[in-house]
């Protein structure tokens, strides 16, 4: 039987109609692909606002930010000089939480928050315990020794979530394993299907 944070995550995976990877375990529309509720399984109309809302729902709730925080990412976003959706996954995905979970450190971006705020994560040998930070291109992180032993990393080495992406290198050493951030990564690096005009139109007035 699914614990109640499982069955609540799923639930609004259910919601979406989308599985996010960063929610952590699979499975969400396994055995009910369809919203919840008593009439979870009828047709629903969606409104165009109501279609952009959903959409910017998964990119919140995969990456595990509040509102307020991602309309921050947003403004930052649209300050670049490509498209800015482009330039919000690109943030996003160099956020040092969604590092440590697309790196297979942890299995979700809520185990990857925890490690960072106990201090066992390093970047470039120095310890870093905040979940936003931004990580650039050519950083390297490294795990404090305990951690080696650690069940949430444990758990996350021989199951991970997603499968490595080719914009992180991992380097397995006698004594640690370094990861690194090789590449920039594009809005293809998202681990759901989405729909880049919807969030776009969504945030059309910040």
């Amino acid at each position: 039987m699914k614990n109640t944070k499982t069955a609540a995550r799923f639930k609004l995976q259910r919601r979406l109609l989308t599985e996010l990877p960063g929610l952590g375990k699979p499975g969400a529309l396994e055995r009910k692909p369809y919203p919840p509720g008593q009439h979870g399984a009828r047709r629903i109309k969606y409104s165009d606002y109501r279609l952009q809302l959903e959409e910017k729902q998964k990119v919140r709730l995969h990456y595990g930010l509040r509102e307020e925080q991602l309309v921050h990412v947003v403004k930052r976003a649209k300050k670049a000089e490509s498209r800015w959706c482009e330039a919000l996954i690109n943030l996003l995905e160099k956020r040092l939480d969604n590092f440590i979970f697309r790196a297979g450190i942890a299995q979700s971006i809520a185990s990857a928050s925890q490690l960072i705020s106990h201090g066992k994560i390093l970047v470039n040998g120095k310890k870093v315990n905040i979940r936003s930070f931004t990580l650039k291109k050519s950083d390297l992180v490294s795990l404090k020794s305990d951690v080696y032993s650690h069940q949430t990393y444990l758990f996350a080495k021989n199951s991970p979530r997603l499968p490595l992406p080719d914009w992180i290198t991992k380097n397995d050493a006698e004594t640690q394993t370094v990861w690194q951030l090789t590449d920039e990564p594009t809005i293809d690096a998202v681990p759901f299907v989405f729909e880049e005009s919807l969030v776009t139109s969504y945030y059309s007035k910040i």
